[in-house]
């Protein structure tokens, strides 16, 4: 057997290194938020060769005293924390003491620094983890981090890198997130001399959404702003429409501090669950305030990861926030006829967002259009209004406009008629409706079963003869913990023998749809989901299953029929989203329509 020996401290520090330093993007990140704890209202990103060659990160924060600056770069130290218990009530973005010294021992560090009170500043060269020079220097106040030739001592590391622009990409994205927590201060990024991003610093979350993610994201957004004992959520989230198909548009923090978190993440996505389809993911950036005696953010040395206290009552307090943000909201999305791009966007060009830029004051053009239009009034209380005159009088058509499933609109439904023995077409004020009648029933259906099971209002149906299935252990075991959840909901099942159950009796709205296909399915989804109420999980299913009963399309109704629907629709908690997610009404403005016909321009 080999010896035991105790490590060159060099190679400790190189093994520390790659727990925080992985990559340039952590580097760019651990000094962003060292900046931020310096109390900087400015911080400018350059690098070069995606970072890997060239970082330069400067700051107006607080700077660092001469005398302090070398230990600075020795492992744990820190200015954040002086004792463990200090830990339960970190406020700060980093605290660890470990970013530095791991920084410096895999790249060539410049450090240039000032303090406000001293009249010239500290230039501190540090190489490999071997301190190289310290002298005086005129310098502004503030921190400036120059770092080259990011693991030139561990080649072996560097070959794991990706292509400049790939780690470049990595380095935007925490530029960005940096930004969106942030928006009290101004963040500029360069890349190869290019400025990337800009933001101001005027703490308009909105603006920076418009500069990271463009109008169209911008223009589709509720405010979200609620609280708890505990603490409270402040952001914007996304309607339905802008979703996407992975979980990149998921940005939550925490106090400040980007994170990934299972139970936030599970809290976002029930709520949204309802509005929509599966695989599609909604778009988020809110900041979750916690007292900080309810954190351990002491779990991993990047910090990405923490724990609650409180863990279920977070849950409860975001899913019931951004459930309630979304409830009752108008989520009707409109069609746009846009005519086709004679020059599409080149293939390797087609995932990028798009191009950093300051932009105009958001929507100015439209707002101008809508005060010129209208005098100065303005149904929208976001925007501003100018004075009125007495004489002038708001022109009728330009009523505040009433969503189409309220008791306020439903006498001026116009409905048209019936489209491909599909489609209800309702005319309303300006606006032209699409009703998919499938889904619309299909939701009308599921909200009453869902309402009947909760109430307990519910019948079981006999199965002669019964449904054999055969379970693995993993199904075994699930059935056996969660019988009770089956029985109350209208299931009876046996033992058959062996591994085999017999399910002889079936929620009635169930009879003639479920097989032993089906049975093994709704097992197999709750080993899915995990951990959650039971009860609700296969409510969801089976209300699902149940739609599978609603009109369906190339079906002609008659008129009354499409206004009883339509009645029914306005008693729904979700009338706009199928139980799938699909979106059961669609509009066209007025406006858009004539657009098409050319008698505007």
């Amino acid at each position: 057997m080999p010896s035991i020996q105790v490590l060159d401290q060099n190679t400790i520090n190189q093994i520390a290194a790659g727990e925080v330093i992985e990559r340039p993007s952590s580097v760019a990140k651990e000094l962003l938020e060292n900046a931020i704890d310096a109390k900087a209202t400015a911080i400018t990103v350059e690098i070069k060769d995606g970072g890997i060659s060239f970082i330069r990160i400067t700051d107006n924060g607080c700077g660092i005293k001469p005398e302090e600056i070398s230990l600075a770069f020795l492992r744990h130290s820190t200015s954040k924390i002086r004792t463990v218990e200090d830990l339960l009530t970190v406020s700060s973005l980093g605290f660890r003491g470990e970013a530095l010294s791991s920084i410096a021992s895999v790249a060539q560090v410049e450090l240039i620094t000032k303090i406000p009170e001293a009249l010239n500043g500290a230039r501190y060269l540090i190489e490999g983890g071997q301190e190289q020079k310290v002298e005086e220097v005129g310098c502004p106040e503030g921190t400036t981090f120059l770092i080259r030739n990011l693991f030139f001592n561990t080649p072996a590391r560097k070959k794991f890198l990706k292509t400049a622009q790939t780690e470049a990409g990595y380095i935007a994205e925490v530029v960005e997130r940096i930004a969106l927590s942030h928006p009290e201060i101004s963040i500029r990024f360069i890349h190869n001399n290019q400025n990337k991003l800009h933001t101001s610093g005027n703490g308009s979350l909105k603006d920076i959404i418009y500069q990271v993610y463009g109008r169209e994201i911008t223009a589709n957004l509720f405010s979200i702003n609620t609280e708890s004992n505990f603490g409270n959520i402040q952001g914007f989230i996304g309607k339905p429409l802008i979703s996407r198909g992975n979980r990149s548009f998921e940005n939550y923090y925490v106090n400040g501090r980007y994170i990934r978190s299972q139970i936030i993440a599970r809290a976002i996505e029930d709520a949204y669950q309802p509005y929509l389809m599966q695989h599609k993911y909604p778009f988020v950036v809110f900041n979750l305030s916690i007292k900080p005696e309810l954190l351990d953010i002491n779990v991993h040395p990047t910090k990405m990861e923490l724990r609650f206290r409180n863990s279920q009552e977070v849950y409860e307090f975001i899913k019931d926030s951004m459930t309630k943000t979304l409830g009752h909201k108008e989520l009707i999305p409109e069609i746009e006829l846009k005519e086709i791009d004679k020059k599409p966007l080149p293939i390797e060009n087609a995932h990028q967002k798009p191009s950093y830029r300051i932009p105009e004051p958001f929507e100015t053009k439209r707002m101008e259009e809508i005060m010129e239009y209208t005098g100065g009034y303005t149904a929208n209380p976001e925007l501003p209004s100018s004075p009125k005159k007495e004489e002038e009088k708001v022109p009728e058509q330009l009523n505040l406009p009433v969503q189409l499933l309220s008791e306020e609109a439903k006498p001026q439904h116009k409905i048209i008629g019936q489209l491909f023995q599909t489609y209800w077409l309702v005319e309303l004020q300006d606006k032209f409706y699409f009703i998919d009648q499938h889904a619309a029933h299909e939701k009308v259906l599921y909200e009453k079963i869902i309402k009947n099971l909760k109430n307990k209002e519910y019948v079981s149906q006999l199965l002669q003869p019964p449904i054999i299935v055969t379970l693995d252990l993993k199904q075994e075991t699930l059935l056996k913990q969660n019988i009770k959840s089956f029985e109350e909901i209208g299931f009876t099942v046996e033992p058959f023998g062996g591994r085999e159950y017999a399910v002889s009796a079936v929620p009635y709205n169930l009879f003639g749809l479920v097989s032993k296909e089906v049975f093994l399915e709704m097992l197999d989804h709750l080993l899915e989901e995990g951990k959650g109420n039971t009860q609700t999980l296969l409510l969801e299913q089976i209300a699902s299953m149940s739609c599978k009963t609603a009109v369906k399309g190339n079906f002609s109704l008659s008129t009354e029929e499409a206004k009883s629907l339509i009645d029914q629709l306005l008693t729904l908690e979700n009338p706009y989203h199928c139980p799938h997610g699909r979106p059961t009404i669609i509009a066209m403005t007025k406006t858009e329509i004539e657009r098409k016909f050319k008698r505007i321009l």
